[in-house]
């Protein structure tokens, strides 16, 4: 690969920002700044700690390499704002920001495109906690439709578990949905460029893939090679960049997708700004495929100049 760096021009790393990811966005972010250094590119980084139009005001950039994790730079603000200002940035536009960050509205899309995810109920207080419990049954997932890295999450066995659930995942001040309980094994798929990396199974110890498991514990094991055969990979693969597609994702996400004990797939959600950190999916699966992660960050950024 042809690294010219000057083709950028000067580049904004932009990370940090106001939702409950900021501390994993800004060791991503110091992560993807270094990495972008190292290759000579002219690049300054840029922590968001209110408006992003302040952030940016009287900064000479020519693109935003974007890792704001969640609201604010996850679901579409930033990138209309980037838009409004002329500024090319990496990863998905408006729309597709916005519908990924929703995973309500994902899994609707999806539903409609006739792709497999597991059955909801949308929780609006504690009077539907009946009815919840009648279609889903038990155990269940309660999360918030618009926080990432697990946040706001809980697993319930019963309605009183379910009826706290619904308490702590309403703090987080958007919809909030219970989710049937996949019993089978969980992957992740990362996606560059339109081409799936190599597929990612998970095994945590804990009740479920929480924001412990995903950058604290030390007993989260990642496999990969994922232990499914060539053609079982290759279709959820596959499965993974339509996934992507129908939401109209560009540039780079990680998909997370269970595979139920009846061997069918079932997709979960699509990140759109993937973690960077030492603990990160998407360069742990990049390595795999023999991209290290200097690579990564530079095919990332290319992706911004179209």
């Amino acid at each position: 690969m042809n690294k010219n760096p000057e083709q950028f021009g000067r580049v904004a790393v932009v990370m940090g920002g106001t939702a409950a990811e900021r501390e994993i966005s800004l060791r991503s972010g110091t992560a993807v700044y270094q990495a972008l250094k190292q290759q000579g590119v002219d690049v300054i980084a840029v922590d968001v700690q209110g408006s992003l139009i302040d952030a940016l005001v009287g900064i000479r950039i020519d693109r935003v390499f974007n890792i704001i994790h969640g609201r604010g730079g996850e679901d579409g603000v930033l990138q209309g704002v980037l838009e409004v200002l002329g500024i090319p940035y990496t990863g998905s536009g408006v729309l597709a920001s916005a519908l990924a960050m929703d995973k309500l509205r994902t899994k609707l899309c999806w539903q409609g495109y006739g792709l497999v995810t597991p059955q909801w109920f949308l929780l609006k207080n504690e009077a539907d906690l009946n009815a919840c419990i009648e279609k889903l049954g038990f155990p269940v997932i309660v999360k918030p439709a618009q926080e990432g890295s697990s946040i706001g999450m809980s697993k319930a066995n019963s309605r009183d578990e379910l009826a706290k659930a619904l308490q702590i995942a309403a703090d987080y001040d958007c919809d909030v949905y219970a989710e049937a309980w996949v019993t089978g094994k969980e992957y992740t798929v990362g996606v560059l460029n339109g081409e799936a990396l190599p597929v990612i199974r998970l095994e945590t110890p804990n009740s479920f893939y929480d924001y412990d498991a995903k950058y604290q514990a030390t007993t989260t094991q990642y496999h990969c090679p994922c232990g499914l055969d060539e053609q079982q990979e290759q279709e959820l693969q596959t499965h993974a960049v339509t996934a992507c597609e129908i939401i109209g994702i560009k540039g780079w996400a990680r998909v997370d997708v269970f595979i139920d004990a009846a061997g069918q797939s079932q997709l979960i959600e699509v990140n759109t700004v993937p973690g960077m950190t030492d603990h990160s999916l998407v360069p742990m699966a990049a390595k795999q495929a023999g991209i290290d992660f200097e690579t990564l960050v530079w095919r990332i950024l290319a992706t911004s100049l179209g």
